[in-house]
């Protein structure tokens, strides 16, 4: 969960909001992560309850219930994957100026040694490691906010408040929405890594849920951090934060060495790259062995193949790399895009799971089919009101 979560979410748009609006968009980032809860729980509770994947649930109910999310999920796969890579080749870009490559093509070099590591096996030894970067990432978050909010931040003296709450920040808004704390449509590919886990560990429904909320917790409270990062320390300057870029990504290493000094720098942009390079395969991987899942259940294939998931796997880099193309290497533009276009479809894959497991588990907690109800009302009520805004030309 954290290894998806943490990237355009966090490192983007969580760090933006407290930069550009200070605290005026925490208690949104909270709320996010509050309406969302019961949608991710939702793909644990079940796969732990039946030993079943989402997708294998999808399946049962029908097939125009299953096209519904793989359709969703397949438009997902490669607009993400161009939206984490780009953001990862931005990163590198930022580091390595001096080599002179644009993003486009370390987006293309990046998206090719990720499938090669796919293909053949190498991204486990990343794959061990993931827990130990996001604590490394996490821990320099953590200090740089308490010695900024020790040091008690210095507002510039021409400094002038900026407010989110107009029309023209919509966009921005939806887009930090989009990603927080991750696509909803994940909880499905943790669904399908538990379930395989369940093959051979033994855990019942408490421990499943105790791991679940232990992972969407502190991912929850780690986007609090980010949002006091920018709030705490780029805010007061009065300057502007860059848009997703190579230099955004400069602001963002700066914010840390402002407090922990110069020679955190270096040891920052190497901590985010391989945070987001871990998001980069876990999503070529998830979301190719989801859709690889969901075909075979629409075409009533008997079992999977390591051929057809790596055909899989091919596509969506292939087709990441080309929309990454056709954005021409704007970093901002594409992640605003893939954020956009992740937050117009959660409402979708969010009913799903709410219908799928509402229907099979009729003991469900009261809190949490109210909380449910209310985050349909609010991602529904909010991708509408942005459609509406579009359509009259209102919205940024």
């Amino acid at each position: 969960m954290a290894s998806a979560a943490v990237g355009g979410s966090h490192i983007v748009s969580s760090t933006q909001a407290g930069g550009s609006y200070g605290w005026s968009l925490l208690l949104l980032v909270i709320l996010a992560n509050v309406f969302k809860y019961p949608f991710f729980r939702f793909g644990a509770e079940y796969t732990a309850d039946t030993g079943k994947t989402l997708v294998e649930g999808y399946a049962e109910k029908g097939k125009l219930y299953l096209w519904i999310f793989f359709v969703l999920n397949v438009f997902s796969a490669m607009v993400n994957t161009a939206g984490v890579a780009i953001l990862c080749s931005a990163i590198i870009a930022s580091a390595f100026p001096m080599i002179g490559l644009s993003i486009t093509q370390w987006s293309l070099i990046l998206v090719a040694v990720i499938w090669a590591m796919l293909l053949f096996g190498g991204y486990k030894l990343l794959d061990g490691m993931a827990k130990w970067i996001m604590s490394a990432l996490t821990i320099a978050t953590v200090l740089a906010v308490i010695i900024a909010a020790i040091k008690h931040p210095e507002y510039s003296s021409d400094f002038v408040e900026k407010t989110p709450w107009q029309m023209a920040a919509l966009p921005f808004i939806v887009s930090l929405l989009g990603w927080m704390p991750a696509p909803i449509e994940i909880s499905a590919i943790n669904s399908l890594w538990s379930a395989e886990k369940k093959k051979t560990v033994n855990f019942n429904t408490e421990d499943a849920l105790f791991d679940f909320n232990v992972g969407y917790i502190g991912t929850a409270i780690l986007a609090v951090f980010f949002v006091a990062l920018g709030a705490l320390i780029q805010y007061p300057t009065g300057q502007a934060v860059e848009a997703a870029s190579a230099k955004y990504i400069s602001q963002f290493v700066g914010m840390y060495a402002s407090v922990l000094g110069e020679w955190s720098r270096y040891l920052i942009t190497f901590i985010a790259f391989l945070c987001i390079f871990g998001t980069v395969i876990t999503v070529i991987d998830g979301y190719s062995r989801v859709n690889q899942e969901s075909l075979r259940f629409l075409i009533l294939q008997k079992e999977d193949t390591r051929k057809s998931l790596n055909i899989w796997m091919t596509i969506t880099a292939i087709i990441g790399i080309v929309i990454i193309k056709f954005f021409a290497g704007q970093v901002s533009t594409m992640l605003r895009f893939a954020m956009i276009g992740s937050f117009l479809t959660t409402p979708f894959f969010a009913l799903l799971n709410y219908v799928l497991v509402t229907r099979e588990n009729k003991n469900l907690p009261s809190w949490l089919k109210l909380l449910a109800i209310a985050g349909l009302i609010f991602l529904f009520g909010f991708a509408i009101f942005f459609i509406y805004a579009l359509a009259i030309g209102k919205a940024g």
